[in-house]
This record gives C-alpha cells, structure tokens and sequence, in this order.
C-alpha cells in the first residue's frame, strides 16, 4: 500500500473533528509489523480508515482492493484493534465522529440520523 502524500478531504475534515473534540489521534499508523498497511488515524484501539472516492473506480473497488482491505482489516482485529471504516459523507454529515465519541465512550453504535 503506497504511502498518501496528501490527505483527502475526508481526512482532513475528521481531523479537524478530531481536534475540536480535543480526541487524541495518530496519523498514518502502520499498525502490523511485517506490513505496509497503515491506518489514517488511530485513536486508543480504533483503528480508523476513512475512504475517498467511493463512487468512482479505483482501489478499494476492484476485487484485489476488496480482498486486499479485508485482510488488513482482519489483522487489526487479530492485534486486537477496533476497525472503523468511514466515506467522507459520512465524516461531512457527523456520523463518523458520533460513532468514534459512542466507541469511545461505551463501544455502543449512535443511532445517527
């Protein structure tokens, strides 16, 4: 997995979620020894991707890119870490920062609207 040189939109917007929530966060985290993956942010054990454009083709949409983000996903959860996966409408709407403050808070999901 080639490192990002720039963050997307979405990235950038749940950083700024994150400050204004005063959550501490890493960025670009290679969780898995022995593996490139890295994460866009970790928080305590969530272990956070948020995925740009899911509407067009690319990557994350071919099988290898679905087979391939399984398997990293898998690999938190084996080094026991929390996976949470976001689209940036999903970051722009604020369901991804309820869903991180709700894990945080109890590990329940926010019933988001």
């Amino acid at each position: 997995m080639k490192r990002k040189t720039a963050l997307s939109s979405g990235e950038e917007l749940l950083a700024q979620h994150l400050v204004c929530y005063q959550i501490e966060y890493l960025r670009e985290v290679a969780l898995i020894p022995g593996r490139r993956w890295r994460w866009d942010f970790v928080v305590g054990d969530l272990a956070i991707e948020v995925q740009g454009q899911v509407w067009h083709k690319g990557g994350h949409t071919s099988g290898y890119g679905v087979t391939r983000d399984a398997q990293k996903i898998n690999a938190a959860v084996l080094a026991g870490y929390r996976p949470l996966c976001f689209t940036t409408q999903m970051v722009e709407s604020g369901e991804a920062i309820d869903t991180i403050l709700s894990a945080k808070k109890d590990g329940s999901y926010p019933l988001h609207q």
